[in-house]
């Protein structure tokens, strides 16, 4: 069986799981409400907030997009190895005449399908939301870069989270890695961009200074949610934080590959 058939089966197991009833309204509450929200013409956002097109409602409800869509791979595949080794259905699969690379790349792909088909579905219905309130849609370049910047995200934190998975020993080591990681790039990284740039003598008393910023950019390449940001920022005139589209274009080369490649050399290693 090819890693693209087993790969399809784990992903109708994912999608039609239990789980799925709590992440569908978490996601469909701060997708859909998002873009409802900020397209609305009479809405009062902050200063720095400008909201002039579709796109712009797009990349600013990416604040929310992170939040509940990366909670929701982690949701997802945080016993995608560590249930099967506990019930002993692990050893079972890996004994099964097929290479363990294969066996990996299929349970990438199960566990992201699971997570991404959602959010994909939730997305191409707040364009139409968009365009309800505002009258405009995205571009066809905006539409692609959306759209590749929110798979490659779930990607990388779905990878992240199998390769948790397979490190624990239960469940609930897993999830606590998981959740970890997690915590660590979505809420805490803030801090440790401000202790880079204080050590790097850079003053934090301004966050929007341009030192500040550009510090803040290229912390942000070792960060999924910061190279998230950097590609949906390619579009936009108005944002420049000083980092090549080079760099960009390799720090997420890299998180697609790396953590892959570690993910399979794991399970290429593993004894259940």
């Amino acid at each position: 069986m090819s890693s693209t058939n087993l790969g399809l089966l784990i992903f109708r197991e994912r999608i039609s799981a239990a789980r799925m009833m709590v992440i569908w309204p978490l996601l469909a509450i701060f997708i859909l409400l998002s873009s409802w929200g900020l397209s609305d013409p009479k809405a009062s956002l902050p200063a720095e907030i400008v909201v002039d097109s579709a796109y712009d409602v797009m990349f600013t409800s990416t604040a929310f997009i992170i939040f509940s869509a990366t909670l929701g791979a982690v949701l997802i595949s945080f016993d995608g190895i560590s249930r099967d080794r506990i019930s002993g259905v692990l050893e079972v699969k890996l004994s099964q005449p097929m290479k363990r690379s294969t066996y990996a790349k299929s349970l990438i792909l199960g566990h992201w399908g699971a997570i991404f088909v959602p959010v994909c579905i939730l997305n191409i219905i707040s364009i139409f939301v968009i365009w309800y309130r505002m009258g405009e849609l995205p571009s066809i370049e905006e539409l692609f870069i959306h759209t590749l910047g929110t798979a490659l995200l779930l990607l990388w934190y779905t990878t992240i989270q199998l390769l948790s998975s397979s490190l624990a020993r239960d469940m609930g080591s897993s999830i606590a890695i998981g959740i970890g990681a997690w915590m660590l790039f979505t809420l805490l990284w803030l801090i440790v961009t401000t202790v880079v740039a204080g050590l790097s003598g850079v003053g934090v008393e301004n966050l929007n200074s341009p030192e500040y910023i550009r510090i803040e950019g290229i912390i942000d390449l070792f960060s999924p949610n910061g190279v998230y940001h950097h590609l949906l920022e390619m579009p936009l005139d108005d944002i420049d934080r000083g980092i090549s589209p080079l760099y960009i274009s390799t720090a997420a080369i890299a998180w697609s590959i790396i953590p892959i490649q570690l993910f399979i050399k794991r399970i290429e290693r593993l004894k259940p």
